[in-house]
């Protein structure tokens, strides 16, 4: 391995039809979505968050969340995640035999009250009914700290939030935890330090960060989260997605870019590139716009071209 403490296999887990979806302009028609979850299903993905058991008139374009859930095909070695805000939406999520549900929360109070329209506290309290619901089933439970590596709103965030907020969610019962760089403040020292405080803190419970390329760091987090020994990664299909409470915010690491580097860097992720290039192929169409995704335009590093014609008469 070319740098010290990394995995020797990562997962790369999809979030482009929830967390990309959502803030489209247009709503992309419910076949269409299950169509590209099939694809993406057959890619090697670890897990792909495939709605958000919302209220309609909240986040009007997933408002067909049950009949995407009931329409895919479901891969025996792929999770099925949704996010959902509160215990009507864990019902809702119940009856659809979702695999895992995610729960999120800001470390920063102003950008919960933002985003979620309650404190801090009124969001704990409210998972708190989450996780009443969910005891005797097999549905897995993971918590996600939203602005973990900063707030657009207050700026740096204290470790110490983090930790706290880490330690509600496991004292609730929650499976693994999430930590968001909801606004693309994060940059490599820092996610590294995270990283490893983490670990140090809760060892063994399952991590993934969460990256957006806001400011053009976004790969390079991933690294220092891997030099850390985080083994666990969210990203879009094209890049897609954002957040609408961040100024200038851009969408999440691209999911083709990311496998590309970490398998160009030796580390296997399971997923078939090339395959999953070929549903990206298909997501400008889609969404109706361009990508930010750079190797579906640029191709593989591998990828080579005849030699020019005039060189073949010297």
């Amino acid at each position: 391995m070319w740098f010290s403490n990394a995995p020797q296999l990562v997962f790369i887990n999809e979030v482009s039809v929830r967390d990309g979806f959502q803030i489209e302009p247009e709503f992309i028609p419910t076949g269409q979505k299950i169509d590209l979850i099939d694809q993406l299903s057959a890619t090697g993905l670890a897990k792909i968050e495939i709605t958000s058991f919302v209220s309609p008139k909240a986040i009007p374009n997933l408002r067909d969340a049950e009949a995407v859930a009931r329409g895919i095909r479901r891969h025996p070695d792929v999770t099925y995640a949704a996010l959902v805000p509160n215990e009507r939406g864990c019902e809702r999520a119940l009856t659809c035999g979702m695999d895992e549900i995610n729960l999120v929360m800001s470390a920063s109070e102003t950008h919960n009250l933002a985003n979620m329209r309650m404190t801090c506290a009124q969001s704990i309290e409210q998972f708190r009914g989450v996780m009443q619901l969910v005891q005797g089933t097999a549905l897995r439970v993971s918590g996600c700290i939203a602005t973990a590596f900063g707030c657009p709103f207050e700026g740096e965030i204290a470790p110490e939030r983090v930790k706290w907020a880490a330690e509600q969610y496991l004292g609730m019962g929650m499976h693994s935890i999430t930590l968001a760089d909801t606004t693309g403040m994060a940059d490599p020292r820092q996610v590294g330090a995270l990283a490893a405080a983490f670990h140090a803190w809760f060892p063994g419970v399952p991590l993934t960060l969460h990256f957006h390329n806001t400011r053009g760091m976004g790969l390079s987090n991933v690294l220092a989260g891997l030099a850390a020994g985080v083994t666990s990664f969210d990203a879009s299909l094209g890049g897609l997605g954002g957040c609408p409470f961040a100024p200038g915010a851009t969408g999440n690491i691209c999911t083709e870019d990311l496998v590309h580097m970490l398998e160009s860097s030796g580390v296997d992720t399971g997923v078939d590139l090339d395959r999953l290039l070929g549903v990206a192929l298909g997501l400008p169409a889609l969404v109706g716009h361009d990508i930010s995704g750079q190797v579906v335009k640029a191709g593989k590093r591998t990828d080579l071209h005849p030699r020019p014609a005039w060189l073949e008469t010297r």
